[in-house]
């Protein structure tokens, strides 16, 4: 090589690392954009490189300090999700800290305390906290960064994102007190808030976590009504109330008639606890709404129950309904959508579709165009089994989607059944005799009924991960049936005659679970055909137990681990315990392992990626209780 061309190839070199410097990527939401996609444009990590990964720094948790000091405030797993923002980390904790962290260095910039724990343990799934978003609040000099954060304490937060100070402009010392407003009277020990919440123009749109089981005070033939889950949007430049949509139809509403004997009144609870999906072009956010309490059992509350266990488009400004779609009818068995819809941009026999999908616990995939409401492929209503509980009186008919199929098992069946070889088959028909048992939708009762999916899916809070490019759609999923018993109540105390006895797994024989493999999975649809290009297990799980049983090897079975997802240009990434906790890389089209890197500790959160001057990170928040930390990797 000539001088000339040696100084053009250092010169060369030199403009690719300036350009590499200068590039920086944020992740902005909780699902990285509005329509919680999950997806990253970065491709610096990638199949030839990603073995390579390495810890580059660790934030280790305020919350643990806070354990060590109240120790009867242990909190869940750390289950946020950081957002990115120029070169800062942002983070809620379980115990309601919010904290902002050098993106390069895992330096501690500053931490704020909400004091969630000065109420106690919050309602129904505890101390438990998801994300925060980021907002630029309008001024007359231009903006000034905000963190908005709901709290397990029933608060909206409006916080200065480079002080980490409340900003006293927004409501009271800069917080909304969420139990107003609701139509009710509201105990703050029974709802409480831990999404990450989206934010159009100068509004903000909140769900709730909300007790979905009977709550009775010590008054004789009183009911403690549960809160109801009313979805509403609040002005973030003072913390006002600009609407509300009832989740349960007040009188003169559509769908008030579908609840009967004006069970509307007294129940509570169809709430939406999970993350909301928002179309700013269109203006409309898709609401998840959940399943009404009683759970498990709608006797005092016989009808339909619209807009219960529904997907509903509304309208961001005033919070008015523009379409509806129920998945569940009068629903019974904890199937409440628990993860964000996913708005894809997809083309259908030709046909360019603005869309939204949702994956649900029953691990059906419901696929609407946004903007009208109607299925991409038919949705038919059929018959599903009758309830044997005195009162109860399940819906006839239940929505099932033509396609895509399911992703995951459903009901118990030959289908389903453990069969590896004809004892255990044997001997797993005679546990399941012992209670009822049937296809999708059979209902909850007095002996005891096995359900598949059980409560936790199906899919999960984790929700799935879309790739633009491609227009496949990846779903994590487990198989994990329970058992569901009714019991009846105290006629004296509550008008609920039943409410569940207790939930438990049903084992299958040896030890053995009681369907087939795999009991947790990844599978990937092409959302333009409705057709799955690979499905392959989460995990090796019990493969060697099984093996030194004298059964032929399986392959991999998986783990009941709902294990979230990442996907970017190049690679598909798997945050999961599989023996020990590692952050998998895939190959997207084929499911293939490209790459483990081992964890310092277990992953609880979904990963994110970001890019800070031309270098890629993905982090992680893992562990929990007194022990919970962000792990952040890169390339050496």
């Amino acid at each position: 090589m000539g001088k000339l061309s040696q100084l053009f190839a250092i010169f060369s070199t030199a403009l690719v690392v300036n350009t590499a410097q200068s590039q920086n990527y944020d992740w902005m939401h909780y699902g990285n954009d509005l329509g919680h996609t999950k997806y990253a444009p970065l491709d610096q990590i990638n199949r030839e490189n990603v073995a390579d990964l390495e810890v580059n720094w660790i934030w280790e948790s305020v919350d643990n300090q806070a354990v060590a000091e109240r120790p009867q405030y242990v909190p869940s797993g750390f289950k946020a999700t950081p957002i990115s923002r120029s070169g800062t980390i942002y983070v809620s904790t379980p115990l309601g800290f919010v904290a902002a962290i050098d993106a390069q260095t895992g330096q501690q910039k500053w931490t704020f305390n909400t004091f969630t724990w000065e109420h106690g343990r919050p309602a129904n799934n505890g101390f438990n906290h998801r994300g925060v978003t980021f907002w630029e609040k309008p001024t007359a000099d231009g903006t000034e960064p905000r963190i908005i954060m709901t709290t397990a304490n029933a608060f909206l937060w409006s916080i200065d994102a480079e002080t980490g100070e409340p900003d006293l402009s927004f409501g009271i010392g800069g917080k909304a007190d969420l139990t107003l407003g609701l139509g009710r009277e509201v105990d703050r020990s029974m709802i409480a808030h831990s999404a990450a919440v989206p934010i159009v123009g100068n509004t903000v749109i909140i769900g709730s976590v909300v007790y979905d089981q009977p709550m009775f005070d010590m008054v004789p033939e009183k009911l403690t009504d549960l809160p109801p889950g009313h979805v509403r949007g609040f002005d973030l430049n003072t913390g006002e109330q600009k609407w509300i949509f009832h989740t349960i139809p007040q009188p003169g509403e559509l769908g008030n008639d579908t609840w009967l004997d004006d069970s509307w009144e007294v129940t509570g609870a169809t709430n939406i606890w999970t993350m909301i999906s928002v179309d700013p072009e269109l203006g409309y956010a898709y609401l998840p709404v959940g399943n009404p309490g009683n759970d498990f059992y709608g006797g005092q509350r016989l009808g339909d129950n619209l807009f219960g266990t529904s997907l509903v488009a509304v309208d961001t400004e005033t919070g008015e309904r523009v379409w509806h779609y129920q998945i569940v009818h009068h629903e019974l068995w904890d199937y409440d959508p628990p993860a964000a819809p996913t708005l894809v941009d997809i083309t259908v026999d030709g046909r360019d579709i603005k869309a939204v999908a949702m994956v649900t616990k029953q691990a059906f995939i419901y696929v609407f165009d946004r903007i009208t409401g109607e299925p991409v492929w038919p949705i038919v209503e059929q018959p599903v089994p009758v309830s044997s509980v005195p009162g109860e009186r399940a819906a006839q008919t239940q929505p099932f989607p033509t396609k895509p199929a399911p992703f995951d098992q459903q009901g118990i069946s030959d289908k389903t059944l453990i069969d590896f070889t004809p004892e255990l088959r044997q001997e797993a028909l005679e546990i399941i005799s012992e209670f009822e048992y049937g296809g999708l939708y059979t209902p909850p009762s007095l002996k005891g009924t096995i359900t598949l999916p059980g409560w936790t899916g199906g899919a999960e809070w984790t929700g799935a991960a879309f790739d633009p490019e491609t227009s496949m759609y990846y779903i994590p999923s487990v198989t994990s049936p329970i058992v569901i018993q009714l019991v009846a109540n105290n006629s004296t105390e509550t008008e609920f005659a039943y409410m569940r006895g207790g939930i438990r797994n049903v084992n299958g024989p040896r030890g053995l679970p009681i369907t087939k493999p795999p009991y947790g999975r990844i599978s990937a649809i092409n959302l333009n055909t409705g057709e799955y290009e690979w499905v392959r297990a989460n995990a090796e799980g019990i493969r060697q137990q099984i093996i030194d049983m004298g059964i032929p090897d399986p392959g991999p079975v998986g783990v009941v681990n709902i294990a979230p997802l990442l996907v970017t240009k190049t690679l598909l990434f798997q945050a999961i315990t599989d023996g020990v906790p590692i952050l998998r890389a895939m190959d997207k089209a084929t499911g293939e392992t490209i790459a483990e890197i081992e964890l310092p500790a277990i992953p609880q959160g979904a990963p994110m990626t970001y890019m800070v001057d031309g270098r890629q990170y993905i982090a992680i928040s893992c562990g929990g209780g007194a022990d919970a930390k962000i792990v952040t990797l890169s390339l050496p």
